[in-house]
């Protein structure tokens, strides 16, 4: 199973959200070829209700603990409810450019 289809599988199962993104962002970075080291989530769900941020991703970050500890090199967030989610447009925000190593050289 792929890292991309590991986060999936993992969030799915434990979060129940109405909307889930898994980008794989490593191309923007200097890594290998086809490598799956740098992630964006964008996950919508109610079991964010009332949570702060910093408790959204301190959940995720624990369903990830051994992706994190062993192969994810980067891994940010957009920990939404149903309603930020609408309010938001079903919006996105745009990843930062790379500004280390031979990217940010080139």
């Amino acid at each position: 199973m792929t890292m991309q289809r590991m986060i999936e599988s993992k969030i799915s199962a434990s979060l129940k959200p109405s909307h889930l993104e898994v980008i794989n962002e490593s191309h923007m970075h200097s890594v290998p070829p086809g490598s799956e080291s740098h992630f964006k989530l964008v996950i919508v769900s109610d079991t964010f209700d009332n949570l702060s941020l910093v408790q959204r991703h301190q959940k995720v970050n624990r369903l990830l603990a051994a992706e994190l500890k062993d192969r994810i090199h980067a891994l940010s967030m957009e920990t939404l409810t149903a309603a930020e989610w609408r309010r938001r447009g079903g919006k996105t925000l745009a990843s930062p450019p790379c500004h280390g190593g031979s990217k940010a050289e080139a």
